[in-house]
């Protein structure tokens, strides 16, 4: 088993997480030692993306479990708490249930729940990180087959939307992880990254990532793809999701829709990278059936960067007396979706194929 990983690590019994608050700008660490602490990460956006918020959310229940002393019924009350730290990201439902499910077993076999929970939450990192793999490999079928029709020299040009990358899933992401792969096989690529507004994770996080790995990449603003796009300048968009229904619904950062609009318009490929435990086979409809996250009304009043001072710090971009509205997250319907990459291969975002491919996960 591994205890080490990009974004998060154990020391001495405690979760260290990178602070993604800071980033690019400041690289620092937040340690988390009780289940409150796992909470309040997922809460203020230390920690985030769909993969992370699970694995942090399942060592959460793991520092319930130290907290109470391996007491089944307060694990119960401190995990509930931390399932419900955000709405849209299904992993954190599923990791916290999946804990809880584990712990209920080893419970009445009067096994140690402490370890259990620990042994538990490590398992669950460690395969996304096999997850995150594979999803990168097939992934990267699809840039291969796309390098093979570009005149020589040409980059592939691939579009991606907020970050999916090693920060948001262990250990290279969703969205990202095809590109890493394509990388690794020397294939010559270009990422366009969204800016992301309004918290900016494409200009702070996934140009940061591709920077470290010496990806060649290009920032724009968010409402710039679609132009590129008519110009022919994007071969493939790749992104990443919160949640994706039974019928292929996808919930994703704010703005993928009108990318998957575009895309559909110039006839650009839209694939969505996810891992199986991405997907709520509970529910059928997004629009209707997907709760929708909507955030402080700061984040779209106000901009943080790097000030001349070399201080982090805050600028209003908005009159005094304006209000906004800060929805996190949209809907992608399935028929905007060329195709879903996920760690057991790449299968069409329709019910039908969907069923097939992940049976053992309808209930």
């Amino acid at each position: 088993m591994n205890s080490t990983y990009k974004a998060f690590w154990l020391e001495g019994g405690d979760l260290v997480v990178i602070d993604q608050t800071l980033l690019p700008f400041k690289l620092a660490t937040k340690t988390l030692k009780t289940s409150a602490d796992a909470t309040l990460a997922i809460q203020d956006m230390t920690v985030r993306g769909a993969g992370v918020i699970g694995n942090v959310a399942a060592f959460g229940v793991y520092l319930a479990a130290r907290e109470s002393q391996g007491d089944l019924e307060k694990i119960k009350n401190l995990a509930a708490v931390v399932r419900c730290a955000r709405p849209t990201a299904v992993n954190l439902m599923w990791a916290v249930d999946r804990m809880i499910t584990v712990l209920e077993k080893a419970a009445s076999k009067k096994l140690d729940l402490i370890e259990v929970a620990l042994k538990e939450a490590i398992a669950i990192a460690d395969e996304d990180v096999i997850g995150t793999r594979n999803i990168g490999k097939f992934g990267c079928e699809l840039i291969e087959a796309i390098a093979k029709t570009k005149p020589k020299g040409e980059p592939v040009n691939i579009l991606t939307h907020c970050n999916a990358g090693w920060l948001a899933i262990v250990d290279r992401g969703s969205a990202l992880a095809p590109i890493y792969e394509a990388s690794d096989r020397g294939l010559n690529i270009h990422v366009w990254v969204d800016e992301t507004r309004p918290r900016n994770q494409g200009a702070n996080l996934t140009a940061w990532e591709l920077g470290q790995s010496k990806i060649p990449h290009t920032l724009i603003a968010d409402n710039t793809g679609g132009l590129l796009m008519q110009y022919g300048k994007v071969d493939l968009c790749i992104v990443g999701t919160d949640r994706v229904t039974r019928s292929g619904d996808v919930a994703n950062k704010i703005g993928t829709y009108l990318k998957a609009l575009a895309a559909f318009d110039n006839q650009v490929p839209f694939y969505v990278a996810l891992p199986s435990s991405t997907f709520d086979m509970h529910i059928v409809d997004g629009l209707k059936e997907i709760a929708i996250e909507t955030r402080s009304a700061d984040e779209v009043l106000y901009m943080q960067g790097l000030q001349d001072n070399g201080e982090l710090g805050k600028v209003r971009v908005a009159p005094l007396e304006t209000s906004a509205l800060n929805y996190g997250f949209d809907i992608t319907p399935a028929k905007l979706v060329t195709g879903l990459i996920t760690e057991r291969g790449i299968c069409e975002a329709a019910e039908t194929a969907i069923s097939a491919m992940f049976l053992d996960l309808i209930p």
